[in-house]
C-alpha cells in the first residue's frame, strides 16, 4: 500500500502541470485582460503595469517563470486584491471552504445512507417512491435552483434561516444543504441499489430464516455489507463538493475559496485563479487517493495494483 500510495502521488505530479498549464493558457486566450478597466490611463503607465507583471512577455514565459515561482513557494500577488500574496488570500478563505465541504458531506452521509436503506427495505412502497422522489430531484436540479428554493421558502417565506452570510451557525444550515442535496441523493440512490443487491445473497434470507427482525437485518447484516461499494462514490463526491462550492459561496456570500475563484476569473485576476486552481486540483487528487485506500480498507479482498 506504501509503494502504490508513492507511485500515485508522483503521478500526480504531472497531472496538476497539465491542470496548470491548461488553465494558465486558456486565461490569455480569453478575451479581456486583468488591467482593461484602465484603458483612461497613459499607454506609458499601461506598459509599465503589464512589464512589472510581466503581461508583455510571451505566454510560455510567463508560465515558465510561474513554475519557478510556484516551485519556491510563491504563488504572487493578486491583481484584484492588490499587494495582497495568493498564499495568504488562500489561507484566510481555504478553511472556510473545508468546513462548507466537510458539513455538506456529513450531511449527506447521514441523510442519503439512512434514505438508501429505508428505500430498499420498502421495496415499491410509497417510502420507496417518496424517498427516490427526493433522490432524483436532488440529481435533476441545478444547485442555484436548490438554493433560490431554500432562500425563497427558509429565508423570506417563513423568517426561520438568514439569507446569506457565514457568521453564526444559523446562517451555514442554508448553504450546507445546498451543497449537500446532489451528493445525498446520489448516495441514496447507489445505497438502495446496492442494498438490494445484497438483499438476494443467502445469508440475508438465512438471517431472516433465525427470526431476526427486519430491522436488524437491514441495519446489522445488510447495510454494513452494501456500504462497500458506496465507498467508490466518495471521490466523485469530493468533485462534487469542490466544484458546488463555486455557485453556493457566490449565492449566499461565504469567503471560501470559490468565491474568490469567481471573482479572479470575471476580474481576470490571473495569480488568483491559478493559485486556487493548484489547491483544488490537489484537493481533488488527495481526495481520490484515500478513496482508494479506504477502499482497500475496508473490503481486504481488494488489492492495490499498478
Amino acid at each position: 500500500m506504501i509503494s502504490y500510495t508513492v507511485r500515485r502521488l508522483a503521478i500526480s505530479v504531472p497531472v496538476l502541470l497539465l491542470l496548470a498549464a491548461l488553465t494558465f493558457f486558456l486565461l490569455r486566450l480569453a478575451p479581456g485582460g486583468p488591467f482593461d478597466s484602465d484603458r483612461a490611463w497613459p499607454p506609458e503607465i499601461q506598459a509599465n503595469i503589464a512589464a512589472k507583471y510581466e503581461l508583455d512577455r510571451p505566454v510560455y514565459v510567463q508560465f515558465a517563470h510561474w513554475i519557478r515561482d510556484v516551485a519556491h513557494g510563491d504563488l504572487r500577488e493578486s491583481f484584484q486584491y492588490l499587494g495582497r500574496p495568493v498564499t495568504m488570500i488562500v489561507a484566510e478563505s481555504l478553511p472556510t471552504s473545508i468546513y462548507l465541504g466537510f458539513l455538506a458531506l456529513v450531511f449527506s452521509m447521514a441523510v442519503g445512507i439512512p434514505l438508501g436503506a429505508v428505500a430498499a427495505s420498502k421495496q415499491n412502497t410509497w417510502v420507496d417512491h417518496t424517498a427516490m422522489f427526493f433522490a432524483i430531484s436532488g440529481i435533476s436540479l441545478p444547485s442555484y435552483l436548490i438554493a433560490s428554493l431554500l432562500i425563497l421558502v427558509f429565508a423570506l417565506w417563513l423568517g426561520w434561516l438568514p439569507p446569506a452570510l457565514w457568521d453564526e451557525p444559523g446562517s451555514w444550515i442554508l448553504p450546507v444543504v445546498t451543497l449537500g442535496w446532489r451528493p445525498m441523493a446520489m448516495l441514496a440512490r447507489f445505497t438502495r441499489t446496492s442494498m438490494l443487491e445484497v438483499f438476494r445473497m443467502d445469508y440475508i434470507r438465512t438471517a431472516y430464516s433465525k427470526g431476526l427482525s427486519g430491522r436488524a437485518v437491514v441495519f446489522k447484516h445488510a447495510l454494513k455489507n452494501s456500504l462497500i461499494p458506496v465507498v467508490t462514490l466518495l471521490g466523485p463526491i469530493a468533485a462534487n463538493l469542490v466544484t458546488g462550492s463555486f455557485l453556493v459561496e457566490m449565492v449566499f456570500q461565504i469567503p471560501g475559496m470559490g468565491k474568490h475563484f469567481v471573482q479572479a476569473v470575471i476580474n481576470r485576476d490571473y495569480p488568483l485563479v491559478m493559485g486556487v486552481t493548484l489547491v483544488y486540483g490537489t484537493i481533488l487528487i488527495l481526495s481520490n487517493l484515500i478513496v482508494d485506500l479506504l477502499y482497500a480498507w475496508i473490503d481486504p479482498r481488494i488489492r492495490l495494483n499498478d
